[in-house]
């Protein structure tokens, strides 16, 4: 945990000009059902900076979009158009992962060509051989056919570094697997969040998705990483609920309905409360949906009324713990905060995070969309592109492209420089 990238190959240790580098992003991004259309960037505009640095090179980029059995799995063909568009600068799109045809336009690129291989969870391996062992990664046809066809492995997907895939983490013993420049940054920003102890440190953990948020809760509190957790949306209301307060029939029905494991989640919340009664910090007023008038915590909630936002009061105490932190870590918006009638709590925290003079960390997919909506992105200290990956690394999870990265620099140390 915390580990900084002098654990890893960087890409300032080599001189990838003229070589053929095997590139690995994270470009999985939300798709417009109806369309097929990509719904947002961002993700691709993280990687740029990697990719220009390697614009001298024979550059093959690798990546993945979403999982079978989802509606938006999808070809990458149109991920290779936007990219190009964004870079202003062709690239080759071939729709498959290996096999001749990929292998002999590897083969007859020149420095500065740039080629985007298709989505590689089209490919059963990827999916069917995750978690496995190195050698059983080794034998599998995708290393077998790629690997040769490489001087080095850059791998930049950081949204996915806990996932033991083969086109993640197969290829550490074949090259010198290196970090990229998103993944230095992001490693770089926790670390630096991790590093500071004098003041209060808080966690703000909202949104939809408890489960996550209750895990980097207990994570959070038992290490000593934060002082305070303040919670919202239905993450808040997850802690009401496992205090005793009645949260309403709708907002009870939501939990349970999204999730199967609510029972322990909730008994996870009663003995968080009990054990750190003073640190957990929950919403004591809300607006509600569809009326749109204000409650307060422990009051009637009536059956067709559901928690949408943060009320006025929790705005200003939720304010006073943002203006005394030294460092915030923030994930999920406070309630509703597509509907403009219930975006003034998501609005108010994030613009009190936002003019604070601590370090702020704001990750998960909906924090970004609702910063970026509210033009405070660039206020931000940093906004990383992982969700889930940057949840369990602060979780103290294992990091398998992580330990990857750090098992080839073990192998592979001494051969900088160009010098493989």
């Amino acid at each position: 945990m915390g580990q900084m990238p002098s654990e890893f190959f960087t890409m300032d240790d080599f001189d990838f000009d003229g070589r053929t580098v095997y590139l690995r992003l994270d470009l999985n991004s939300p798709i417009n059902p109806a369309t097929g259309e990509i719904m947002d960037f961002s993700r691709f505009s993280a990687h740029l900076e990697t990719i220009n640095e390697l614009r001298n090179s024979k550059l093959v980029i690798v990546a993945h979009q979403s999982r079978p059995g989802k509606d938006d799995f999808l070809s990458l063909r149109w991920h290779a158009f936007h990219l190009s568009t964004m870079l202003k600068k062709k690239i080759t799109f071939i729709d498959q992962l290996f096999g001749n045809e990929v292998s002999e336009a590897i083969t007859a690129m020149k420095p500065g060509d740039i080629i985007m291989l298709e989505n590689s969870r089209f490919y059963s391996e990827e999916v069917s051989l995750d978690g496995s062992e190195l050698d059983v990664m080794a034998a599998s046809n995708i290393v077998k056919n790629l690997a040769p066809l490489f001087d080095y492995f850059v791998i930049d997907a950081f949204p996915a570094i806990h996932r033991p895939q083969i086109t993640l983490t197969g290829f550490r013993s074949s090259k010198p697997n290196i970090a990229g420049r998103l993944i230095e940054k992001e490693i770089r920003a926790i670390s630096r969040f991790n590093s500071i102890t004098g003041g209060n440190k808080i966690a703000i953990l909202s949104g939809a998705k408890i489960s996550e948020s209750i895990r980097v809760a207990k994570s959070f509190l038992e290490r000593k990483m934060v002082d305070f957790v303040l919670t919202g949306g239905v993450v808040g209301n997850a802690f009401l609920s496992a205090s005793g307060t009645n949260i309403g029939k709708r907002s009870a029905d939501f939990i349970a309905k999204n999730n199967r494991d609510h029972s322990e989640l909730l008994q996870i919340c009663r003995d968080l409360l009990k054990k750190y009664p003073d640190r957990i910090i929950t919403p004591t007023d809300f607006i509600l949906n569809p009326s749109g008038k204000r409650a307060i915590a422990g009051s009637q909630i009536p059956d067709g009324e559901m928690i949408a936002d943060i009320g006025v009061d929790t705005i200003v105490r939720f304010g006073e713990f943002i203006g005394k932190a030294s460092a915030i870590f923030m994930n999920g918006p406070m309630g509703m905060y597509e509907v403009e009638k219930y975006s003034t709590g998501t609005r108010e925290v994030f613009s009190s995070v936002a003019k604070s003079g601590a370090l702020s960390i704001a990750g998960g997919g909906h924090t970004l969309s609702a910063l970026e909506k509210m033009d405070l992105v660039g206020r931000i200290s940093h906004a990383s592109t992982g969700g889930g990956a940057l949840i369990s690394y602060l979780s103290g999870d294992k990091m398998p492209v992580l330990d990857a990265l750090r098992e080839s620099k073990k192998i592979f140390s001494g051969r900088e420089n160009g010098h493989i």
